[in-house]
């Protein structure tokens, strides 16, 4: 977590393992999803990020550059940290799906991204559930 804090008072972009992935994007109410991630936590909004596990650990803490900037549902700017805390039959390799929130309207600000090519990188791990 020392990289992260680092990074906020430096501006530096955090350094890690990454990955050049391929995004879809999944909501509540939409087939298949429920409140809950594959680690039984609430799923967040603009955090969640459902992952391969064979390619990208549970409880990894991302950085998708592509990000920052983005609307979060409280109005505030996403600062590009997502919290890999679930899983997908269709997430295969290097494909990720981001939660945007609790309808498909949530999906709108997410559209302006390539989500064809996103870099997501490694910068930590979370015990428990990931922060709301």
């Amino acid at each position: 977590m020392g990289d992260l804090i680092m990074s906020v008072v430096t501006g530096a972009l955090p350094s890690g393992p990454g990955w050049n992935l391929k995004a879809t994007l999944y909501h509540a109410g939409a087939k298949g999803v429920g409140a809950l991630d594959a680690l039984g936590c609430k799923v967040v909004a603009m955090r969640t990020v459902a992952v391969d596990k064979n390619l990208i650990p549970k409880h990894s803490v991302l950085f998708i550059k592509e990000t920052v900037g983005l609307k979060m549902p409280d109005g505030s700017l996403h600062d590009g940290y997502w919290y890999a805390s679930d899983a997908g039959t269709a997430i295969k390799g290097k494909r990720i799906d981001l939660y945007t929130g609790a309808n498909a309207r949530s999906m709108g600000v997410m559209k302006a991204l390539n989500l064809t090519s996103l870099t997501a990188v490694k910068v930590g791990e979370f015990q428990g559930c990931p922060p709301n």
